[in-house]
């Protein structure tokens, strides 16, 4: 494994050439950070569930460096289609559509759809230009683990098990992509980092689609985004447990508590600033060694939706 800048020219020559030999490359993204190969490569595709440990159900998102590409691999590319690239694309915005033959059905984990988003940060965009291909990738750790928003945080978990590294330094979002399905209806699959209220303002009203165990897109199943150490959210009156090593997630400002550590996600109640925080923050409170992560809940609202529904996966089926 080697780690390189990933603002620098040659770095990103050398990650297109693996690539398109059928490596696999770490990039960052705007989200989190992907674990990325050819779309078309199957077998490259196959060790990126390998190094991931991913189940083979669970399907991946495909990365493109232009709106144009899309026809290239999707049908149903219609006028709201076509609203939603426009107002969020480049961005953490993925889009679930019927797929084209051409898509190797381990992209989609058997589906007749296919998940494709055009990110923004410089670094992916230089990479696919350069793999001259599309990229398909997941976040780049251990499956159902916490998504890494620092090239640290993949070093940790998978840094020996691929060929290159780009650091392209913290992810500004923090929050993976929002996926949305248009047919036959729009139907949110993930919330993430486009906010609901702002898709429907573009295209009317979308559902929400519950978690299931066998996922239609990333993420989508009940158990994810899990630290190692448990993780419970805390509800309206509940008791804080004592006699444990507790951390605390909170959202605006410390409570009071027998707790080992504190990490607060936006003093000034911002839930974009909250989401980008997130991952990190959780990231260091699992490496204390606690016996118990509680977080507190966060307004459904805007982010606030995708930074509960990873609460929510993080905690899984809790007993009560």
């Amino acid at each position: 494994m080697r780690l390189l800048k990933g603002e620098d020219p040659l770095a990103i020559k050398e990650a297109g050439r693996i690539i398109r030999e059928g490596g696999i490359v770490v990039f960052p993204t705007e989200t989190v950070y992907g674990l990325g190969a050819d779309a078309f490569n199957a077998q490259a595709v196959a060790r990126v569930f390998e190094v991931k440990k991913r189940p083979y159900f669970d399907p991946l998102i495909v990365h493109i460096k232009d709106p144009k590409d899309l026809e290239e691999i999707c049908e149903g590319v219609d006028e709201r289609v076509k609203k939603l690239m426009d107002r969020f694309w480049p961005g953490p915005l993925t889009l679930v559509l019927p797929k084209k033959d051409k898509v190797p059905d381990i992209v989609t984990s058997g589906l007749k759809t296919v998940a494709v988003r055009m990110p923004y940060h410089p670094v992916a965009l230089s990479l696919i230009k350069e793999s001259q291909t599309f990229i398909a990738a997941p976040s780049a750790n251990s499956f159902g683990k916490l998504s890494p928003t620092r090239v640290e945080h993949v070093l940790k978990d998978i840094g020996d098990k691929v060929d290159l590294i780009l650091d392209g330094g913290p992810c500004e979002v923090g929050l993976e992509s929002t996926i949305l399905a248009l047919y036959p209806r729009p139907t949110l699959l993930r919330p993430g980092g486009i906010p609901l209220e702002e898709i429907e303002k573009l295209i009317g009203k979308v559902e929400i689609a519950s978690s299931g165990e066998r996922p239609l897109a990333p993420g989508g199943l009940s158990k994810h985004y899990s630290p190692r150490t448990a993780l419970r959210i805390l509800r309206e009156g509940e008791k804080i447990p004592e006699g444990l090593k507790l951390g605390l997630l909170a959202f605006r400002k410390p409570r009071e508590g027998p707790f080992w550590a504190i990490e607060v996600l936006s003093e000034r109640g911002d839930l974009r600033e909250a989401a980008s925080r997130f991952f990190e923050a959780l990231h260091r409170l699992d490496s204390l060694g606690l016996d118990l992560i509680l977080a507190e809940p966060f307004p459904e609202e805007g982010l606030g939706l995708a930074i509960m529904d990873r609460l929510r996966k993080a905690e899984g089926d809790r007993k009560a």
